[in-house]
């Protein structure tokens, strides 16, 4: 009796089940989650923070109104993304840092202890695939390079669409597609010969940082992916490239 063929996805440049990606890349975080917004810094040059600060730009969460402002941020462990809406806010949103990843979640609970407005977020494990959360219960949805991480991205998306309030927003920042002439070929040359190098300097292993990079020329492009987004069953889907598109924001609304 033949065996049934078990259905196969990308990890970085291999190939492997779908079924095991979640936890390979559970081992990558594991290892890297105490320095990961360090080496963050040093991959962009600090540039990440630009790009996340026009994300919660673009949010432009309330600083006041009759009912809580519920921001589910997925794939936000340490906090970057979840303490920015909350400062945007002036400690007004409610933000919900949720992660697999039980390590990205303690660096981020640790930090919130020192945020000025700490007891606004609270840290919750899930996947991003099955979230354990009501429908139609968050006013916002975030997710910040984090997505391309996700071994059923569709399923990921289609979750973020239940939990979502209806006239609410998802937006996603992701790595995408340099498309700026002689920028994609030193960006290449960065991401191959630099980044695994200093990741093994930062935190005593290059493979987890071998692996991201892969992962970034994995992601669809951004015309795939927003196909993706709106088969989700989003409307107004946006796509805004940062730096010659080595970044992008994604968003679109549940209508």
């Amino acid at each position: 009796m033949m065996s049934e063929a078990r259905e196969t996805t990308h990890f970085g440049n291999r190939q492997v089940a779908l079924d095991e990606k979640q936890g390979l890349v559970n081992a990558v975080f594991h290892g890297v989650a105490d320095r990961y917004d360090l080496m963050n810094d040093l991959m962009s040059a600090g540039v990440h923070r630009v790009w996340k600060d026009a994300m919660v730009a673009r949010l432009q969460p309330p600083k006041t109104g009759t009912r809580p402002y519920r921001v589910l941020d997925m794939a936000g462990g340490t906090g970057d993304i979840a303490e920015r809406i909350i400062n945007a806010s002036a400690g007004y949103a409610e933000v919900t840092v949720s992660d697999i990843n039980s390590d990205m979640l303690r660096v981020g609970a640790e930090r919130a202890k020192r945020w000025r407005f700490g007891t606004q977020a609270k840290f919750v494990e899930a996947n991003a695939e099955e979230l354990p959360f009501e429908d139609e219960s968050f006013d916002a949805y975030t997710i910040a390079f984090g997505i391309r991480n996700v071994p059923r991205i569709d399923k990921a998306l289609g979750e973020a669409h239940r939990v979502l309030k209806r006239g609410r927003r998802l937006l996603v920042l992701e790595f995408s597609q340099v498309d700026v002439p002689g920028l994609d070929a030193v960006y290449d040359q960065f991401s191959e010969r630099v980044i695994p190098p200093m990741g093994r300097l930062v935190t005593g292993d290059s493979q987890p940082y071998q692996y991201l990079v892969e992962s970034i020329r994995k992601f669809p492009s951004p015309s795939a992916f927003t196909g993706m987004i709106a088969r989700a069953g989003f409307k107004r889907v946006t796509h805004t490239a940062f730096s010659g598109n080595i970044a992008a924001l994604f968003g679109g609304w549940k209508l």
